[in-house]
């Protein structure tokens, strides 16, 4: 039994992360603290000043651990993984995981490329960036290098040039068409004009322009033109800029009850490059500075640039407060266009999850949610899906499929065993990595069929000693959902609402997968079965046989006239049918 307030003395007055748990162990809570003794003492004092939505989360906490860190940097940066990695319902979550483009210059290379990059990473290369169009980044690096004649290969040992020096857009150092010297003048004002100095290029480009319309080359004036235009596409987002040319990065948002929508101008020496906006949950109550703070933490925590040298300001006056309000009237914008789209989602998937909560009368929080469900011809090739849903979307990544091994004929419920069987002991082994969908085990488990299935099912848990509530949906002589069955009962379910939505969608991908993992292995070389291996049964008699019978098992079955009535056999060929499964 787990003493709060025992536990509470034990605490160390040193830098690290907390974790409160509720009563089913979930993580509801994730904090830092320079001190833990003196920060987590102060959730259970009576004099304790918090904002109602803490208030609610102390109610549930049932036991707490802590991580002892050597620096509040560290504890601040471990807040943040375990925050990412746990999702606990009362911390405000950054909802997007978005990662931005990068322009690349890998200034270490002898000759030195432009790529298009994904992450900023701590290495030994330039990056520019980030941009919110990939489109703008790949405009971007085509132009430069058809200015400058960079090198786009991976590799320098060619035979020949390739394609583009027969354009006249590289200069062929693979070649030693140029030297390293050269190129790299050439690389080094490719990186000014990504830094915005692009007067003394567009003066040249001018100049050649004109130079080749005087001697009639019209052609190679075109090229200088487009040329131009697509410096100005390139740096027309450019709008506003600043009499100071430096990085920063202007934040605010606006909030509606428990959703923000946090409003970035991303600003590069002095130019506006491209703003985002981010949602964000968990918010309502929450003061302003511990939105933007946790926000922060979980924006630049990975790998978007940083401005350096860090430093926040609030602006009050001038253009930076212009600014800033610009970037709210934007938040506001995004978060009434999409209030209702925001609105309509989460019923459709965690309001659908508590009603289904509401309807099976659970007392935790139904997060992780598994559907099984069997698929087979008369017997054959039988295999079994599972799907994942989780907050009421699918899991795709935790999909798994399973081959039928040791039942034949069209045996449902001993399929399922072996499926089920299979699942939950993967479970229980040790040494599976966080990445394994089997080490999750879900809040509850939905079967594809009613009280048969659903026994199973508890059978199966029962032998391994898991506990996980099971429950079957219920399905009409039209093969539609009407129900759930729960703790040995029928629940009739009204069908206009969202849970009913969730748990058809669930149901029918559930079908879904199985089906289409079957129709897999019955595909063109990937199928095979026992009769495969039956002297004189190839594929069409096999098909036949398949065909002719219910099951494997009739076929074990069948006589030897039976047999030989089937479409494409004889005596002979039913002989070895009979004789196959003598032996066996």
């Amino acid at each position: 039994m787990f003493d709060i307030q025992e536990e509470l003395k034990k605490l160390p007055a040193r830098p690290g992360v907390y974790l409160m748990h509720d009563s089913s162990d979930e993580i509801i809570y994730v904090g830092k603290a320079i001190s833990l003794k003196n920060r987590v003492r102060q959730y259970f004092q009576d004099s304790r000043n918090v904002t109602p939505k803490i208030e609610k989360m102390i109610s549930k906490i049932a036991w707490f651990e802590y991580i002892v860190t050597d620096s509040e940097l560290e504890a601040l940066v471990l807040e943040n993984n375990l925050i990412k990695e746990h999702s606990p319902r009362y911390n405000t979550m950054l909802k997007d995981g978005k990662t931005y483009p990068y322009i690349k210059a890998t200034i270490q290379e002898p000759f030195p490329r432009l790529l298009f990059s994904r992450q900023l990473k701590r290495d030994k290369n330039k990056y520019f960036g980030p941009f919110t169009s990939a489109a703008s980044v790949r405009e971007a690096i085509e132009l430069v290098n058809g200015i400058y004649h960079l090198r786009t290969c991976n590799t320098m040992a060619k035979d020949r040039p390739c394609l583009y020096h027969e354009m006249g857009r590289c200069d062929a150092p693979c070649q030693g068409l140029i030297d390293e010297n050269t190129y790299r003048e050439h690389f080094e004002g490719a990186l000014r004009f990504l830094q915005g100095d692009t007067k003394d290029i567009k003066n040249d480009l001018k100049a050649k322009m004109s130079e080749a319309a005087e001697r009639l080359a019209f052609e190679e004036a075109q090229v200088y033109k487009e040329q131009l235009e697509s410096i100005e596409r390139v740096t027309q987002r450019q709008k506003i800029t600043s009499e100071e040319q430096k990085d920063r990065d202007v934040l605010a948002f606006a909030v509606e009850k428990d959703e923000a929508v946090m409003q970035v101008f991303f600003i590069r020496d002095g130019k506006l490059l491209g703003r985002e906006h981010y949602y964000l949950t968990g918010v309502e109550s929450e003061p302003e500075e511990d939105v933007i703070s946790s926000f922060i933490k979980q924006m630049y925590s990975g790998t978007p640039f940083i401005p350096r040298k860090v430093k926040s300001i609030v602006p009050k006056r001038g253009q930076k407060e212009r600014l800033i309000e610009l970037a709210k009237k934007n938040a506001r914008l995004v978060l009434e266009k999409d209030a209702e789209k925001l609105k309509r989602e989460r019923e459709r998937t965690l309001g659908a999850m508590e009603e289904i909560e509401s309807l099976l009368h659970m007392e935790g929080r139904l997060n992780r949610v598994e559907s099984y469900d069997i698929s087979h011809i008369n017997g054959f090739e039988t295999v079994g899906s599972m799907v994942v849903f989780e907050d009421g979307k699918a899991k795709k990544n935790d999909y798994r499929k399973f081959k039928i091994r040791s039942v034949s004929g069209p045996d449902d419920y001993g399929s399922m065993d072996e499926m089920l069987t299979r699942r939950f002991e993967h479970a229980k082994r040790e040494g599976l990595s966080e990445n394994d969908s089997f080490k999750h085990l879900p809040d509850i488990i939905f079967m594809d069929g009613g009280k048969g299935q659903v026994h199973i099912c508890e059978d199966v848990l029962r032998r391994l000693h898991i506990d996980v509530p099971v429950c079957g949906m219920v399905k009409d002589d039209h093969h539609r959902t009407r129900g759930l069955y729960f703790n040995d009962q029928e629940i009739p379910i009204d069908t206009h609402g969202e849970g009913f939505h969730l748990i058809t969608r669930i149901q029918d991908e559930t079908h879904r997968f199985a089906i289409e993992y079957h129709k897999l292995i019955r595909g063109k070389g990937q199928t095979r079965s026992i009769l495969d291996d039956i002297p004189g049964i190839g594929p069409k008699r096999r098909q036949a046989l398949i065909k002719a019978f219910d099951s494997l098992e009739d076929i074990k079955k069948a006589t030897e006239e039976e047999l030989s009535s089937v479409p494409g056999m004889d005596t002979k060929s039913a002989h070895s049918v009979i004789n196959f499964f003598k032996e066996k």
